[in-house]
């Protein structure tokens, strides 16, 4: 039997940052992907409308630019901070690696390892749905020149661990700048701007080292407070 899970993608503008509650229908247990601290209040509004216990925060990666809600979960409803253990954050409560899996109610939430943006990335795979944080982004790529990036890194994750997932698989990014909510594996399979159409890695290498992208704007607080699960 296939319960129904509860969905609710939230946006915070400043950073274009996208979090994810998952809840199981029956238990009432719920997990967030990429909280922003600053969200806090919107997060407890719709877990208390839902009636919703919140059992666990989970972070694709440090961000370098927004601050992560886990701590104040944490301290405000008891739930486990989920980090992948290569992340050097000391002050997590899960630590996971590749393969990994956090079970709420019925609902299994795979950790795939896709380092590359930043050498803790992880996505989880639950239901037909994979959430990539800032590995794969809709027709784009997590950035690879700060962070530990490594665009052959990245190459690899993707295409290991993203790329192989079936066609119809939901994409649910950590950022979109241009307003679009999801995409799927076989869409950014074929048509991906930096890696689809079966581009090579040295395509991809060439592509990633000359995007001349701006420095993060948020980086030097986010980065040191994140390391912190958000306590700056």
């Amino acid at each position: 039997e296939k319960t129904t899970m509860i969905f609710k993608q939230f946006f915070e503008p400043e950073s274009s940052t996208y979090t994810y509650v998952l809840a199981d229908e029956q238990s009432r247990e719920a997990v967030l992907i990429d909280p922003v601290a600053s969200e806090i209040e919107v997060y407890a509004q719709y877990l208390a409308q839902e009636n919703l216990t919140l059992s666990f925060s989970l972070d694709t990666h440090v961000h370098a630019d927004h601050v992560t809600g886990a701590n104040v979960l944490r301290q405000r409803f008891g739930c486990k901070t989920v980090l992948h253990r290569n992340s050097g954050v000391e002050c997590g409560d899960i630590f996971i690696t590749d393969r990994s899996a956090i079970r709420i109610g019925s609902m299994l939430i795979e950790a795939r390892y896709t380092p590359g943006h930043t050498n803790a990335c992880t996505s989880y795979v639950v239901d037909g749905m994979v959430f990539t944080g800032d590995a794969l982004l809709i027709n784009g790529c997590g950035r690879t020149d700060f962070q530990e990036g490594d665009a052959s890194t990245l190459y690899d994750s993707i295409h290991q661990q993203l790329f192989s997932l079936a066609d119809d698989t939901i994409v649910y990014p950590g950022h979109d700048y241009q307003g679009r909510l999801c995409s799927s594996i076989g869409q950014e399979r074929l048509h991906n701007a930096r890696l689809g159409n079966g581009r090579s890695k040295q395509e991809f290498i060439e592509i990633m080292s000359h995007l001349n992208l701006p420095y993060p704007q948020k980086i030097d607080t986010a980065l040191p407070a994140n390391k912190a699960c958000g306590q700056a």
